[in-house]
């Protein structure tokens, strides 16, 4: 999105997060009707503290070198590379326009009206805009999805790429980029594609999102201030440790004897109430009043049987987001470790898909 140029070529998918950088290059292969996807490559990289702060980089060299890390790390040749900026740094607006015009007559239509729904100065945001289908008002009409960023926010991003000596060719949105990973998933227990109404909770280090789907398209977005810092931090304080060491141990499964019953079972219990008030404010501000499953990503959606719990207190069908579930892997991936990061990597794979668009 926002004007860079595209080509249907492999693209480095690079999420930065609060946390981490998360690297993935795939390849496509359409023998059959579907095309089918190979992960090729992926890293993650640790990003020092505060160098991204509520979802803003705050030191683009700091964030540039840990993604010549992730690259190198990974062994990839490839140097374009898609990013994407948060969902809270992007305005969007569904308008109609004639189904008459080409792109380039929309291009130029849009940004003679832009002023109606951008409250900044055009001067100073990037615009883009992808035609979604027919409207229902009229078949002399389609609807078209406008997004803009101010264009600092999307600088930032292409100057961290930019550090890293990569070409960034495509700034996309995080909530995008995590729609596209959806539409891979085999979701109902594996069996169907299309499950109506859909809630994907990413969880953050600092935030949990819902995004909410219905029939394959994002319809609801909010934010939680709760995420993987409160089992950190609580571990942390409990068991005199430093982050460093209290991050590890997590990972690790290795933190106490204690650990599972006075704070891992909290912070699941406490996750799970998240969800369910993040479903109550979308149902209380929109016409649905149930969601058919729930789809766990993020870090924390690989705490063991996470799931369960979800599915057993909101009696909603829920599943552990796993976008590598019918991909074949390159022969130096290492497949358990990549299975046990899979629920972080949903929008590092959206962005990579970017490049088959």
């Amino acid at each position: 999105m926002f004007g860079l140029s595209r080509k249907n070529s492999p693209l480095l998918g690079i999420d930065i997060s609060s946390t981490a950088i998360k690297l993935v290059e795939l390849s496509q292969s359409s023998s059959s009707q579907e095309p089918h996807y190979r992960v090729e490559h992926y890293a993650i990289e640790p990003l020092p503290a505060n160098a991204v702060a509520e979802k803003k980089i705050v030191e683009p060299e700091a964030v540039g070198q840990c993604i010549r890390k992730a690259v190198s790390k990974s062994g990839t040749k490839t140097r374009k590379a898609a990013i994407a900026v948060a969902g809270s740094a992007v305005i969007t607006k569904i308008i109609t326009m004639s189904a008459a015009l080409n792109d380039a007559e929309m291009e130029i239509q849009i940004q003679l009206e832009a002023d109606q729904y951008i409250p900044y100065p055009l001067e100073e945001v990037n615009l883009d805009f992808e035609v979604i289908g027919p409207s229902k008002s009229s078949p002399e009409l389609v609807d078209v999805l406008l997004a803009a960023s101010r264009q600092e926010n999307v600088d930032d991003r292409v100057s961290t790429l930019e550090f890293a000596d990569l070409i960034p060719v495509i700034v996309d949105v995080e909530a995008y980029a995590m729609e596209n990973a959806c539409s891979l998933m085999d979701l109902v227990r594996g069996k169907e594609k299309d499950v109506g109404t859909l809630a994907v909770i990413d969880v953050g280090a600092a935030t949990t999102t819902l995004h909410v789907l219905s029939r394959g398209r994002i319809i609801y977005t909010r934010e939680q201030n709760f995420g993987g810092y409160q089992l950190r931090d609580e571990v942390q304080r409990r068991y005199g440790l430093t982050r460093e060491q209290a991050t590890q141990k997590i990972l690790d499964g290795n933190v106490a004897e204690t650990y599972e019953v006075d704070i891992l079972g909290p912070f699941k219990e406490a996750l799970t109430q998240q969800i369910g008030r993040a479903l109550q404010f979308f149902y209380s501000g929109t016409t649905f009043n149930k969601v058919d499953q729930i789809l766990l990503a993020g870090g924390p959606a690989s705490i063991p049987r996470i799931d369960t719990l979800v599915e057993d207190r909101l009696k909603v069908p829920t599943m552990v987001a796993n976008p590598f579930r019918r991909m074949s892997l390159s022969s130096g991936i290492k497949p358990q470790q990549l299975m046990r990061e899979a629920p972080a990597m949903m929008v590092a794979v959206g962005l990579a898909l970017r490049g088959f668009d």
